[in-house]
C-alpha cells in the first residue's frame, strides 16, 4: 500500500524525472514507492521506453511536460544538457521546484541562472546523490539505491525554504541531505569520487598495456585488484564531461595524489621501512575509520572467513552472528576466480570482535580477525 494510500489520505503530487538512466530511474522507483505519480522524459526514447516500462511511470515527450503540476523534477541528464533542461522545466511551471543529480554544483549554478534567468534560478536547488553504480541504464536501477546515501544540496541566496522541501523529500526515500556550499562541494567529490574513477581507471589502463605484453597477467588478479578497478568499468563519455568540468577540483587532487605516490616510491627506492610503514599505518587507520558509525566509538574489526559458493551459506553466516546479537557494519565478498569459492570480509565493532568470531567457528566457519 502506498502512502497516499494509507488511510484515504490525500493523493501526493507528482514527481518529474528528465534522464531516465541509472540515477533517474531509481529516483523514479523511490518516488512510486512513496506514493507519487511520476512522469518521465529521455532524448533518448529507447531508454526512456526501458525506463517507464521498469519504473510503471507516464513517459512525456518533453522536459517541460514532466513539469507542469510537479513539485519537484529531477534533472538527472549528463552535466552539459543539465542546465537546458533545468531552464525548460522551471518555464513549463512557475511553481514546481527543480533540482539536479550532477556531480558537478558550481558551473551547473552558474549555467542554470544564465538560461533561465535570476528570478527562476530561484527555485533551482543544486543536488547530488552521492550514490550509484559502474553499471549503467535502467536496468541497474533500484530505490535501495539511495538508502543511508549522502544527498548533498548546494543553496542559492533566499531559497532556504526551497532547500528544505528537497531536503524533505530527500529523507523520504531514506537519504541523508547534506548542505553545503557548491564550491566546497565540488573540492570535495574531486578527492571522494573523481579522483577513485581516475586511479581506478589508470590502473585498469597500466594492466591492460602490461597484459598485452604477457597474457597470464589477468589471470592473476585477485580480489584487491578486482575492487580497485570497478569503477573503470563506467561509462566513458559521462566521467569525460565529468572530469573536464570539475577540473580545478580534480588536477590539484591529482597532484596530491601523485605526491602520495612519490612518498612510497621514495620510501621503496632508499630502502626506508619506517617511512613506508608510516604511510601504511596512517591509510590503514583512516580506512577503518571509514566504515565506523558514530555510535560505534570503539572503532571496528575486520573478520575474514572463507565461504563455499552455494545457495543459503550466506544466510548461515549472518544468521550465526544474529544469534550473538553482533550486527555486521559493512560486509564485501570476494569470489574466487576459480570458482566454487569465495571470501567475506565483515566488518564489526571492535568490542565484538571476540564474540563474532565464536559465533561463527560455532557454526562450522574458520574466521580469521585481520583487523
Amino acid at each position: 500500500m502506498t502512502s497516499a494510500e494509507a488511510g484515504g489520505a490525500r493523493a501526493l503530487p507528482p514527481i518529474g524525472v528528465v534522464g531516465t538512466g541509472l540515477i533517474g530511474t531509481s529516483i523514479a522507483l523511490a518516488a512510486a514507492r512513496l506514493g507519487h505519480p511520476v512522469r518521465g522524459h529521455d532524448a533518448d526514447p529507447g531508454t526512456l521506453a526501458r525506463s517507464a516500462a521498469r519504473a510503471r511511470f507516464e513517459p512525456v515527450v518533453s522536459a517541460g511536460a514532466c513539469s507542469q503540476g510537479a513539485a519537484i523534477v529531477f534533472v538527472c541528464t549528463p552535466v552539459p544538457a543539465i542546465a537546458e533542461a533545468a531552464a525548460a522545466c522551471l518555464a513549463a511551471d512557475t511553481n514546481t521546484l527543480v533540482t539536479d543529480v550532477g556531480s558537478i554544483k558550481s558551473q551547473v549554478l552558474v549555467e542554470v541562472e544564465a538560461r533561465a534567468g535570476r528570478g527562476r534560478a530561484g527555485r533551482f536547488v543544486g543536488g547530488h546523490p552521492m550514490a550509484g553504480s559502474e553499471r549503467a541504464g535502467p536496468e541497474a536501477a533500484s530505490a535501495a539505491v539511495f538508502d543511508g546515501a549522502a544527498w548533498i544540496l548546494t543553496p542559492r541566496d533566499g531559497n532556504g525554504e526551497h532547500v528544505d522541501r528537497v531536503a524533505t523529500w530527500i529523507r523520504g526515500v531514506g537519504a541523508r541531505p547534506m548542505v553545503m556550499d557548491a564550491d566546497r562541494h565540488d573540492r570535495l567529490v574531486a578527492v571522494v569520487s573523481h579522483l577513485p574513477q581516475v586511479v581506478s581507471s589508470a590502473l585498469m589502463a597500466l594492466a591492460a598495456r602490461e597484459h598485452a605484453l604477457d597474457p597470464d597477467l589477468l589471470d592473476l588478479s585477485a580480489g584487491g585488484f578486482r575492487d580497485l578497478t570497478r569503477l573503470a568499468a563506467s561509462s566513458p563519455p559521462l566521467w569525460t564531461d565529468i572530469l573536464r568540468t570539475n577540473r580545478e577540483a580534480v588536477v590539484p587532487a591529482l597532484t596530491r595524489f601523485v605526491e602520495a605516490l612519490v612518498e612510497i616510491r621514495d620510501a621503496l627506492e632508499h630502502e626506508s621501512p619506517s617511512g613506508l610503514e608510516r604511510v601504511l599505518d596512517e591509510a590503514r587507520a583512516a580506512r577503518l575509520a571509514l566504515g565506523t558509525k558514530p555510535q560505534v566509538r570503539a572503532g571496528v574489526a575486520v573478520l575474514q572467513v572463507a565461504i563455499p559458493d552455494r545457495p543459503g551459506v550466506l544466510a548461515q553466516l549472518t544468521g550465526a552472528l544474529a544469534t550473538h546479537d553482533v550486527n555486521i557494519e559493512d560486509l564485501q565478498i570476494v569470489h574466487s576466480f576459480e570458482g566454487g569459492r569465495g571470501t567475506a570480509h565483515l566488518t564489526v565493532a571492535a568490542e565484538l570482535a571476540e564474540a563474532a568470531a565464536g559465533a561463527l567457528a560455532s557454526s562450522g566457519f574458520d574466521p580469521v580477525r585481520l583487523a
